[in-house]
């Protein structure tokens, strides 16, 4: 019963790893690979906004969290 328990503590821990990497990565890093990935859906013409979380907007759209949580890259379609 104890492996079980260690064994589903251990594979929680190991799936929440990549949230908690993406959250740690530069902002510029994380910038350019979000702005691949758009530009492979054939969006060209946007804008990629680095924010602190404070001056987030409510009618802003988040596409990712950077730099230990504490800033945001906003989306704006053109």
């Amino acid at each position: 019963m104890r492996k079980r328990i260690l064994a589903a503590a251990v594979t929680c821990a190991l799936m929440s790893l990549p949230a908690f990497a993406a959250a740690g990565k530069a902002c510029e890093e994380l910038k350019m690979e979000i702005a691949t990935k758009i530009e492979a859906n054939g969006v060209k013409d946007y804008e990629l906004t680095i924010v602190k979380n404070e001056d987030v907007k409510p009618e802003d759209k988040v596409v990712g969290s950077c730099e230990g949580g504490t800033k945001k890259i906003i989306y704006k379609r053109k």
